[in-house]
């Protein structure tokens, strides 16, 4: 990859200043930190790299991590970051037109795109950057006293939902255990077969278990003694942020899947945090936006931009005959291809 004067490159991994920069700046989120790239390059083999504008041996001011994804598959590019809602740049307020304004002179003869995710940033129109997809963000406000929250709830989709699963008795467990992690996948493989894909690999959440500790929180509701739906979220500075979920659709009824986000809000309150991430949406996607906005969750629009030597072609691996197909693949099945093809999609 290139460099250019007054911008330098450092591995974020073996740097100790990335630490420094991403626990002070106020822009940074977990998938800036080093266990986020860390997992990423554990479980699929990314290099992780940043841009800034501070020379060696002074603090960082700025930074903008990506990582490289070179697949024989789906080709060559440097992504700010696989499998991260967003990333936002880490302006120097000081120079904020720094760091930021170079990304695109990364892109090189051979490779596919370079491509950033910023919530607020807006590269400058200049020809080369273009827009390439937009999603909704969707933000909890955790500041507020848990009964105005509640308040804010919808009536019938979510104050009603939490008051028949408490009505079941349905059971509840919060950790990181290996048991938990099992029945967790078991779950998010049976929704992702109803959305005609594979499940992450087991080995990307292990190894997210592994780079985040107790930040990390896998809840199960269990109705009965069975695990009935799980979510997952990993917490850094004032914000828990849900990442991944499932449930048991016979079971979906129950409302577990709304006990736990209850339950999650309770305990991110008690712990201090001001934020809930619910993660990004699909602006088509009508039903998970919904989801959001009935918990009082607010959406902020988000852009990914991208530098490409040709128009850009999105076809996922899973895409065509397979999509289709996988509703009918047994669990076992669609853990395997998810396996296989992950670390190709980035």
């Amino acid at each position: 990859m290139g460099s250019w004067q007054n911008v330098h490159q450092i591995d974020p991994l073996r740097d100790p200043r990335w630490d420094e920069l991403t626990h002070c700046h106020p822009h940074a989120s977990i998938f800036h930190t080093t266990k986020w790239l860390r997992a990423l390059h554990v479980a699929y083999g990314y290099r992780p790299v940043a841009l800034t504008s501070s020379p060696p041996g002074v603090p960082l001011s700025d930074g903008l991590p990506f990582c490289e994804v070179n697949s024989w598959l789906t080709g060559r590019r440097l992504v700010s970051l696989p499998f991260s809602d967003h990333c936002e740049p880490l302006l120097d307020p000081r120079n904020p037109s720094g760091v930021p304004y170079a990304w695109a002179r990364f892109f090189e003869k051979g490779m596919k795109y370079v491509e950033i995710r910023p919530i607020a940033f807006h590269p400058p129109s200049n020809g080369v950057v273009r827009l390439e997809k937009g999603y909704l963000l969707h933000r909890l406000d955790l500041r507020p006293c848990i009964q105005q929250l509640h308040e804010g709830f919808h009536k019938s989709c979510v104050r009603r939902a939490v008051r028949r699963a408490e009505k079941e008795n349905l059971g509840y467990a919060v950790g990181s255990s290996a048991e938990l992690l099992d029945e967790f996948y078991r779950l998010l493989t049976m929704t992702r077969r109803e959305f005609g894909a594979p499940p992450q690999p087991l080995h990307w959440f292990r190894s997210l278990i592994s780079a985040f500790g107790s930040n990390l929180q896998i809840r199960v509701a269990t109705h009965e003694g069975r695990a009935i739906s799980a979510i997952l979220t990993i917490s850094f500075g004032n914000t828990m942020v849900y990442k991944y979920g499932g449930s048991d659709p016979a079971y979906r009824k129950l409302g577990g899947t709304t006990l736990l986000f209850w339950r999650a809000i309770h305990e991110a309150k008690e712990a201090g945090f001001e934020v809930l991430d619910l993660g990004r949406s699909d602006i088509d996607n009508a039903g998970l936006i919904a989801f959001k906005e009935h918990w009082g969750a607010k959406p902020t629009p988000i852009q990914y931009w991208r530098v490409s030597g040709r128009p850009a072609q999105e076809v996922g691996p899973w895409a065509g005959v397979a999509e289709r197909a996988a509703s009918a693949f047994p669990l076992g099945v669609l853990q395997v291809i998810g396996a296989m093809l992950y670390k190709h999609v980035g």
